[in-house]
C-alpha cells in the first residue's frame, strides 16, 4: 500500500515537471519578469563602473539601483494581488 516501485516514482517526476512546465507556458509574463533583467543590467554597470572605471562611489551608488528596482516591483505585485484579494477569489 505505501510502496511505491522506481517505475512509479520515475513517472509521477515526469508527470510533475510537466505540470511545472504547462503552469510556466501558461503564466503571463509579469511585471518583475522586466525589472530582474533590469536590475542584473544595473549590477553588470555597476561592476564596469566600480572595476574598469575606477568610479567606486558611481559603481556602489549604481549597485544600489538593483534592490531599489526588485523592492518597487515586489511592493508592485504585493499591492496587485491585495487588491485582487478585496474584489474577492472568484477575480483569481
Amino acid at each position: 500500500m505505501g510502496i511505491q516501485s522506481e517505475s512509479d516514482s520515475e513517472t509521477t517526476e515526469e508527470d510533475t515537471m510537466s505540470t511545472v512546465d504547462d503552469v510556466a507556458e501558461s503564466t503571463p509574463l509579469s511585471m518583475g519578469d522586466p525589472v530582474a533583467t533590469l536590475a542584473a543590467g544595473s549590477i553588470l554597470y555597476s561592476w564596469y563602473k566600480f572595476y574598469v572605471e575606477g568610479n567606486k562611489e558611481g559603481g556602489i551608488f549604481v549597485g544600489l539601483w538593483a534592490p531599489t528596482l526588485l523592492a518597487g516591483a515586489s511592493y508592485l505585485q504585493q499591492k496587485d494581488v491585495i487588491q485582487s484579494i478585496k474584489r474577492g477569489v472568484a477575480s483569481f
